[in-house]
């Protein structure tokens, strides 16, 4: 990526560029987002939505450049978080509609989006306690799975996400979308098996794994004396047998009929919710 919009000098809070060409070498950068190398160079990635947005900022997430349609132009919560990236050293640009879709490829695109730091946390800092669960995939390929998984974890008051081995970029414009904002909320860690194998000996968590060969039923298992790791295995392939080996416990989902799987962030769901079960309430419920 350049860096034309880095080297500008210092701009004033409210300042805002508009910009109307497809061409403009600031818009092409953040298209370029929608490929890896991109997004690796740069250690940027792109998210939609103005609550999305604001979310990110309440959470101490850095926006590089805010991107806005025209018709956002005077809207008081547009105009407050133009005014919050400009004042952390942000960029902000007025766009046309035709900007905006070609950024966000969508024909009807939000009327806000940012690019925003990457944020990984390093695995040796985290050390389960208490009643924390952390999700641990490995190699999961499918964008929407992932997201889907991010989601899912920050609705069940998950504590992280562990990516091992070759897994799909949590920063893709695809699982960004899937999260639906869940990804600010959720550390996220990416590991080499053998770095995590080495720090499951080195944490007092139970690491329960779902497996085709798991001789337990995924409801018995304990999931309160420890903190949890649940461990999930490729769409395709399933769990490696040295992570497999690994787990303190090895779980099965029950399933009758024709389906002799269930899709990874389905299954995923099921065993957060179980494992989770005995912390959640609906609010109000005694």
């Amino acid at each position: 990526m350049t860096d034309d919009y880095r080297n500008e000098g210092p701009r004033r809070v409210g300042q805002v560029k508009e910009v109307t060409s497809l061409a403009n070498p600031i818009i092409k950068d953040i298209k370029a987002l929608s490929q890896k190398k991109s997004r690796d160079e740069s250690r940027t990635f792109l998210a939609e939505g103005l609550k999305l947005v604001i979310d990110a900022l309440d959470r101490g997430w850095i926006i590089r450049t805010l991107v806005y349609a025209k018709a956002g132009k005077g809207k008081p919560l547009v105009e407050k978080v133009a005014a919050r990236t400009v004042a952390a050293g942000g960029l902000v640009l007025e766009v046309s509609e035709k900007v905006m879709s070609s950024i966000t490829r969508r024909d009807n695109p939000q009327m806000v989006a940012a690019v925003f730091e990457q944020r990984w946390t390093p695995l040796k800092d985290i050390q389960p306690k208490g009643s924390e669960t952390w999700i641990a995939l490995d190699r999961v390929r499918d964008p929407g799975n992932l997201g889907t998984i991010i989601r899912t974890a920050d609705a069940v008051g998950a504590s992280g996400v562990i990516l091992v081995g070759d897994c799909t970029d949590p920063f893709s414009m695809e699982t960004v979308r899937a999260t639906m904002g869940s990804m600010f909320a959720l550390p996220l860690v990416k590991t080499t098996p053998a770095d995590f194998l080495k720090w499951k000996k080195s944490v007092d968590a139970r690491l329960v794994a779902t497996h085709l060969a798991g001789a337990v039923d995924y409801r018995t298992i304990d999931y309160k004396s420890k903190p949890v790791i649940l461990m999930m295995g490729n769409e395709q392939s399933g769990l490696p047998d040295e992570l497999a080996e690994a787990a303190d416990k090895l779980a099965r989902i029950p399933q009758v009929g024709m389906a002799d799987s269930l899709n990874l962030a389905v299954a995923t769901g099921v065993m957060l919710f179980e494992v989770r079960r005995h912390l959640l309430a609906l609010d109000g419920a005694k």
